[in-house]
């Protein structure tokens, strides 16, 4: 169950409160009327069941409610309830397989957006990547996957190119742009300082390195994985199950491709470069053509079965 806090003018009351009459889905209706300072009016509580919370939000919205007042959305958490119990069965579908494009679009908004803490993470993990593939340790390399927020922007993307909204798609385009391409150049700065420490050299880098040489030897299992490793981001995120972010964020060498191209820029090793490239491209386009038949696959099974 989710429990929905809403800030409701009085003039809106009795159609906020017929909404939620009408959902099938809506249990424990509480009002407190004027509960609510500011903006003022009342306070209207009650939980509802994930699969019946899209509808609502969006009839919501149609009335205002969002300019006038307020709409907040949290887990309900622990719900022992009959009344919970038989709203959950009178909604369609099921709840692990509901989309709720206002959390998900929540979800993604910050992780999407540009910021210094992005870059530091995103130049922190292409750095410590840049770490592993010159020592060839797998260990780094992980490291740095797990690190890196990058998925944020790509599932942003995913989700604004699906809703057709421009403005959060050039806000996650910008963000992977700018992040990478700042991580990159500084990486390139931090292998040239190490080389001078006597940390890196160009031996170690252009030496077999039979544990990380997959980073810019690309080949189709390069897309695979990336396609896979989108599919199950995207399903963590609509479903909210978040654990499984690790499992994707572990998988897909993007930060590790970006950081052996700016490593081999540094020593003039072109031909490392241009396969990192296209690791990394592969990895991107992968991750992002995954995520847009993902949520479009959910999107039509959803409406599917809401009409059943």
């Amino acid at each position: 169950m989710l429990q929905l806090r809403l800030i409701v003018p009085a003039d809106l009351r009795g159609q906020v409160l017929d909404r939620l009459d009408a959902c099938v889905g809506v249990a424990h209706v509480a009002v407190l009327p004027g509960g609510a300072v500011r903006p003022p009016g009342d306070l209207v509580l009650c939980d509802v069941a994930r699969e019946a919370a899209d509808e609502l939000l969006g009839e919501l919205r149609a009335l205002g409610l969002a300019e006038r007042g307020a709409i907040v959305m949290d887990e309900a958490g622990l719900t022992i309830s009959r009344t919970a119990e038989e709203a959950e069965e009178r909604a369609p579908g099921e709840g692990v397989d509901a989309l709720v494009w206002e959390e998900v679009s929540g979800i993604v908004h910050e992780e999407s957006t540009l910021s210094w803490v992005f870059l530091a993470l995103l130049t922190v993990a292409t750095m410590l990547a840049a770490c592993g593939a010159v020592l060839d340790s797998a260990i780094l390399v992980v490291g740095a996957m797990a690190v890196g927020p990058e998925f944020g922007p790509l599932a942003g993307l995913c989700v604004a190119v699906v809703q057709r909204r421009a403005r959060p798609a050039a806000r996650s385009l910008l963000a992977l742009v700018v992040g990478f391409t700042v991580a990159m150049v500084l990486t390139v700065g931090f292998a040239l300082l190490m080389d001078a420490l006597g940390l890196f050299s160009d031996a170690k880098f252009a030496a077999a390195r039979p544990n990380t040489s997959f980073i810019w030897q690309p080949d189709a299992m390069s897309f695979v994985v990336a396609f896979l490793a989108g599919v199950a981001g995207l399903l963590s995120l609509t479903s909210a199950k978040a654990s499984a972010l690790v499992g994707v964020a572990i998988s897909v060498t993007t930060v590790p491709a970006a950081a052996n191209a700016a490593v081999a820029v540094a020593y003039g090793e072109y031909a490392q470069g241009w396969g990192s490239a296209v690791q990394l491209a592969l990895n991107l386009g992968g991750i992002v053509l995954a995520g847009l038949l993902t949520l479009l696959a959910q999107q039509g099974a959803w409406r599917f079965a809401r009409r059943r």
